[in-house]
């Protein structure tokens, strides 16, 4: 069974977020979340939380345990850019962005079922 979490407009860059992703993709939950608590960095936190949220997702419709839920896809998606502009280099105007991030959690049950 699947189940799923979505954190959208997350003030980080999905550049900067990839990398964290690609650490924990097929990993346990409990061991990402545990993970992500003891990496000291930022970013992690809005990655734990929708890691977490998609584990608060299972207890409420299933009553499995975090124990046997796997990380089955996690997805760092681009959302919309904030451009604004600052003055630059002989009076020209430069163009900054502020990325934002989409983050997609699927939890998969790894129980075997008995025929």
């Amino acid at each position: 069974m699947q189940f799923t979490a979505k954190a959208r407009f997350i003030r980080f860059s999905p550049y900067k977020l990839r990398p964290l992703a690609d650490v924990i993709r097929g990993k346990n939950a409990v061991y990402a979340v545990n993970f992500l608590s003891t990496y000291a960095v930022k970013k992690s936190i809005p990655v734990k939380k929708a890691i977490e949220s998609a584990i608060a997702n299972a207890k409420s419709s299933s009553e499995i345990s975090p124990d046997m839920l796997v990380i089955k896809e996690i997805r760092i998606d681009q959302g919309p850019m904030v451009k604004y502009f600052k003055p630059g280099t002989m009076g020209r105007s430069n163009v900054y962005r502020k990325r934002m991030s989409h983050i997609g959690v699927v939890l998969e049950s790894t129980e075997r079922k008995e025929v």
